[in-house]
This record gives structure tokens, sequence and C-alpha cells, in this order.
């Protein structure tokens, strides 16, 4: 008996304790890994590492081919009171060709004026604007499920100038040679007002 309440007392007082021991480190050590996993995620976004698939077809979007050129962002939908500036974007893209890159955004996030699928999209810029620069898939530019592109571009944390709000359609994000944001632009301010060719 008093061999039995001895050992009991020596597994409390000796083994007990490295058990504990043991489950608080792998605890702590589980946690660390968590927080080093959550700060990768928070690191600044660049946008040449983003690739978007295009409106329409298997091609993808990427950003890093457009190195050495100015890039306009637009987020654009096609039954808004600033649809028409597709006319405007199509000439600029056709002017300034060899020095810029448009790209326009399908959103549906304001007042669902972009409720078509891709094909439909597609359709509408070709036959109505004779659209030819790209075009992604349709994409969010706010909201918890925002696209890491606009991540990028309203984030003052990843594009290092400010942070901003797409407040309608074709809001404009116009991007240097070097992948670093220049100028935002509110919806309407007219894609070949000076406002935006003075940079090119």
């Amino acid at each position: 008996m008093f061999k039995r309440i001895k050992t009991i007392g020596y597994f409390i007082g000796s083994v007990l304790p490295i058990i504990l021991f043991s489950c608080t480190n792998k605890k702590a050590s589980s946690g660390n890994q968590s927080s080093a996993a959550a700060t990768s995620n928070n690191l600044p976004i660049n946008l040449y590492d983003i690739k978007i698939p295009a409106l329409v077809g298997d091609s993808i979007i990427d950003m890093a081919q457009f190195k050495g050129k100015k890039i306009l962002f637009v987020n654009v939908a096609s039954k808004c009171g600033y649809t028409s500036q597709y006319s405007d974007l199509e000439k600029l893209n056709q002017t300034y060709k060899n020095k810029l890159v448009i790209i326009g955004c399908p959103c549906n996030q304001f007042m669902g004026q972009e409720p078509g699928n891709a094909t439909e999209i597609a359709q509408f810029c070709s036959s109505t604007y004779q659209v030819t620069f790209r075009m992604t898939e349709k994409l969010n530019v706010l909201g918890k499920n925002q696209h890491p592109l606009y991540q990028f571009l309203t984030q003052k944390s990843n594009n290092k100038i400010d942070d901003f709000t797409v407040t309608w359609n074709f809001n404009k994000f116009l991007i240097d040679e070097n992948g670093k944001l220049l100028k935002y632009f509110g919806s309407g301010v007219s894609p070949m007002s000076n406002d935006i060719t003075s940079f090119l």
C-alpha cells in the first residue's frame, strides 16, 4: 500500500509537470506560427504580382507584362450615366497606346449597373463603343470581397499614397511605369481631359 502511494506521489510530483509543460509549449508554438502566418498575409501588395482572368477567353491579364508603361484602371458598367465614357477611353487607348495600357474592370456593385455575363458585356462594349482595350473578369472593387487589385489601388498600406474609396462606376486610377500609383480620378473626370493626358 505504501509503495502504491509513493508511486502515485512520484507521478504527480515529477511526471505530470513535465507533461503539462510540454502541452503549454506546443500551444505557444502553435500561436506563434499563426501570428507569423497572419503577418505574412498582411504584407503589402505588389501590383506586378497580380494576375486576373480576362473578361472572355482563357487568357490571363498579368500586370507584370506592363512594366515600363503607365496603366489606367477603370471600374466600368454598361448601364451607368457615365457609360458613354467608353468612347473616350477607347480614344485615349488609340492615342496613347505606345505608352499607356487601359484596363477596364466590370463591376456590378453600384445599383446593379453591370448585370450581364461576360459574353454580354464584351458584346456590348465591342458593338456599341468598339472597345479594344483589355477587360478583366467581373470583380468587386470594395467590400469584404474586394479584389486584391483594388486593395492595392485603394489602401495606403499598399499604394503608399493615400486611402481611397471607389465611389461609383468609372473611377480611375493611374499607375506609373514602375507600378506605383500616380493619381486617382473620380467618375466625372473625362478620360481625354487634361487632368489625365497631362501625365502621358
